[in-house]
């Protein structure tokens, strides 16, 4: 009898709930200002409706089945017919409330609305969709043109944006911690980039395997912007999330995946708790098993084999990641020794055995404490704790 795929929470929201808990915590202490106190709030019914969100589980078989891409050997270049591939766009405004997909903004082909959330969650998806096209050749994050929906004014003073499965949502922030999530390529095209790993790799959303989906989420956020910029693998900031916090906030980004645990060291916030290494890889129950946090060790090892090598990242050590999230070598379940491994393999499938790109990304994972044996075939490799 086959057996059923694991149920999957509704949403892949950017911000984690430890990050909003601890905002929040700050409403029940005495002589806060009144900013705190408003960033406190926000962040606390923030975490409500992603808890109800979250709790609102939906059974991978009860929707329309989603078929991974499973081309029989590594995807080659984007061909002249595929490049000309046109997304399809729509922005909707909730209008401070949480129904979806709320009114109906710009479509596909429109002019600017004046409204900035609007228009840069146009632009975002947008950008997302031609980076996957014109860099790997895939025909929207289904590789089959799905359309591209987002909505944005979700709620009022909402503390996040996320991927629910169908569409992107976006809050305005609180205006003290969080400005608007639009403002964000990164953000935008990690939440997209849920979307991609659910019609690929399929990867769970739960300990190592959701880690793994929480980083190639932050791993192709950052190819976007990067893409987007023109910049090479050393002039890139590798910051998931620049420019949501406020000017008051004592910190960088979200994330850092050159160097985890440095985004931000704030009051209010506290201090980034992501490890860089196994040694530090944190047993918790918490947030899925830590999926946010212990996203921060395949994060680096991506980032330090994409500036090992130099150049533009997506051309090298991204495109062995997108190989790996499309060839079918992955399970749902994959950790991150098997993930490693399969990084190593379709190096040296796609560059060579001897190549410097196989060397590098073996390097990245060796530097995290998950090591390799590249003598012998993926499945006998060991991993260092």
């Amino acid at each position: 009898m086959p057996t059923s795929s694991p149920a999957q929470p509704r949403i892949h929201p950017v911000i984690p709930p430890f990050l909003l808990q601890r905002i929040s915590e700050h409403s029940t202490r005495e002589g806060v200002s009144a900013a705190v106190g408003h960033a406190a709030a926000s962040a606390a019914r923030t975490l409500a409706i992603d808890r109800e969100l979250v709790g609102n589980r939906i059974d991978a078989n009860s929707r329309t089945t989603i078929t991974a891409t499973v081309p029989s050997k590594p995807r080659s270049a984007p061909t002249a017919p595929r490049s000309t591939l046109s997304p399809r766009l729509s922005i909707y405004d909730a209008k401070h409330e949480q129904n979806l997909p709320g009114t109906l903004e710009r479509a596909e082909g429109q002019a600017p609305t004046g409204d900035v959330s609007v228009d840069e969650a146009y632009e975002g998806l947008g950008a997302t969709f031609e980076f996957f096209r014109d860099v790997y050749g895939r025909n929207s994050l289904d590789d089959k043109g799905l359309p591209l929906s987002a909505t944005v004014h979700y709620d009022r003073d909402y503390d996040n944006a996320f991927w629910d499965g169908e569409r992107m949502v976006f809050g305005d922030g609180d205006g003290e911690v969080f400005g608007r999530f639009t403002a964000s390529l990164s953000v935008i095209a990690h939440e997209l980039a849920h979307g991609f790993t659910q019609y690929s790799s399929q990867l769970e959303y739960s300990g190592q395997a959701g880690a793994l989906n929480e980083s190639m989420s932050d791993v192709f956020g950052v190819l976007v912007q990067q893409y987007s910029l023109g910049q090479d693998a050393a002039a890139a900031s590798w910051l998931v999330g620049e420019g949501l916090f406020l000017p008051a906030v004592q910190g960088l980004a979200l994330r850092s995946m050159i160097e985890p645990g440095t985004a931000y060291d704030d009051d209010v916030l506290g201090r980034d708790p992501q490890p860089a290494n196994m040694d530090n890889f944190v047993e918790t129950s918490a947030d899925h098993g830590g999926v946010h946090i212990n996203s921060g060790i395949p994060n680096r090892a991506f980032a330090l084999s994409a500036t090992t090598l130099g150049g533009r990242a997506w051309e090298r050590t991204g495109q062995v990641w997108f190989d790996v999230c499309t060839n079918g070598s992955l399970s749902p379940g994959t950790d991150f020794i098997r993930f490693a491994s399969a990084t190593v393999s379709a190096a040296a499938e796609r560059f060579g055995f001897e190549s410097d790109v196989r060397r590098a990304v073996a390097a990245g994972w060796a530097t995290v404490g998950v090591t390799v044996d590249h003598a012998e075939v993926p499945g006998s490799a060991s991993q260092r704790t």
